[in-house]
């Protein structure tokens, strides 16, 4: 405790040097800095920050649908690579599901089915779901609707021609710069901060929107307000209404909030559920926007979410993450320290895995990506499936 009441006093120390005169919002930061290091005793986000956090609760379904148990559930013991970096990067949950039916299932270090993780930035697909939606149900247009239009501040210059379709396929043009390493840097602040949208409107358009891929939270924040100033309703409850309620979600989930009057969610993360909850999202891409019979998302928008919207930029679609893993193309969420939803709809099937690390990136993705869809294709390879 006494290095961490140390650390939290170097950080104000060093903060007060940096900014010299510019006093107001950079104090306001440092003391909310300071008090989450205190608070939470490590200066990294964490798949359990809900506990330290305000949260809203969004409620379980009213009719729960439990995920199908595949005959031979838990039948095929995991490899010995899926073993070894389980222990060595925290997995806390692992799950292979096999033409909509659960087939391998692992949880560790205490977790179990219906404990809570972090979704991290797998809340970006989320997001980009329910602008989908709302596209759907005529609160816009099209993915060329005009964020102006609905958000203020976004009329002159670059901002103008920005759309929520440039938002959502990660191509704003913002002022930012995604590091989770600077607790001094914008995504940093946008974790911390008590006034996060306003945090998020104070950051320019400098380029062109639409032109070029760019991974960016601010995005996705950005895209969550417009949503709300279309809708009147909070991301909060049309993710309950839109999705959790006919997904059948079998727990309650908690979406993290900012902690202000306005309790503004952090839609580009934090969306707090399990394993089986999750991969509800990919099952629902996977079979274009359709779930039991009943069409949820226009199966159109779904297409072009899972494909490349920019040539340049093979790997990310309109909140999807895209690519090739032993010739089999997959889309997938994915959020930082590991957390993953991955489809592969030729072979119908979704792996997740939830965790406390990942591997550094190899190109366009973390190292142990590759590793849990390689390793759970290697443990089917000795089913008898019938992949039409």
């Amino acid at each position: 405790m006494k290095n961490f009441k140390n650390k939290a006093g170097l950080i104000i120390a060093i903060v007060i040097t940096l900014v010299g005169l510019n006093f107001s919002s950079e104090i306001i930061y440092l003391s909310e800095l300071a008090s989450t290091v205190y608070k939470i005793q490590r200066t990294k986000a964490d798949i359990t920050d809900y506990k330290y956090f305000e949260n809203i609760e969004i409620s379980k379904s009213n009719n729960p649908k439990p995920w199908p148990i595949h005959k031979n559930y838990n039948i095929k013991p995991e490899t010995q690579n899926l073993k070894k970096i389980h222990t060595e990067l925290g997995t806390v949950a692992y799950l292979i599901i096999k033409n909509d039916s659960i087939w391998h299932e692992k949880y560790y270090k205490g977790y179990n089915q219906n404990s809570y993780s972090n979704s991290f930035s797998m809340a970006k697909s989320i997001v980009s779901a329910i602008m989908g939606k709302a596209i759907g149900d005529g609160y816009f247009e099209s993915l060329d609707d005009k964020v102006g239009v609905y958000v203020e501040g976004y009329s002159e210059g670059y901002a103008a021609d920005l759309t929520i379709g440039d938002l959502s396929s990660m191509s704003s043009g913002l002022d930012w710069d995604e590091s989770y390493s600077d607790i001094f840097g914008v995504t940093a602040k946008s974790y911390i901060t008590s006034q996060l949208n306003d945090f998020i409107k104070s950051r320019s358009i400098i380029e062109e929107p639409g032109k070029s891929f760019k991974y960016y939270s601010a995005s996705t924040q950005l895209l969550a307000m417009t949503i709300e100033k279309a809708t009147q309703k909070k991301i909060s409850t049309l993710v309950q209404e839109w999705f959790v309620e006919p997904l059948g979600f079998e727990n309650n989930a908690l979406w993290q909030i900012d902690g202000n009057t306005n309790k503004s969610i952090k839609a580009y993360c934090c969306f707090n559920s399990n394993a089986r909850d999750f991969a509800r999202f990919g099952k629902l891409y996977k079979d274009f926007g359709k779930w039991n019979g009943i069409q949820i998302l226009d199966s159109s928008f779904v297409a072009k979410s899972i494909n490349p919207r920019f040539e340049k930029s093979p790997e990310y679609g309109y909140g999807f993450w895209l690519g090739k893993i032993n010739e089999n193309n997959f889309f997938a969420m994915r959020g930082i320290l590991g957390q993953y939803v991955i489809v592969v709809p030729n072979k119908n099937i979704i792996v997740v895995r939830l965790g406390e690390k990942n591997l550094e990136k190899n190109n366009d993705r973390p190292k142990d990506f590759d590793i849990y869809l390689k390793e759970a294709l290697v443990m089917l390879e000795s089913e008898k499936f019938d992949y039409e």
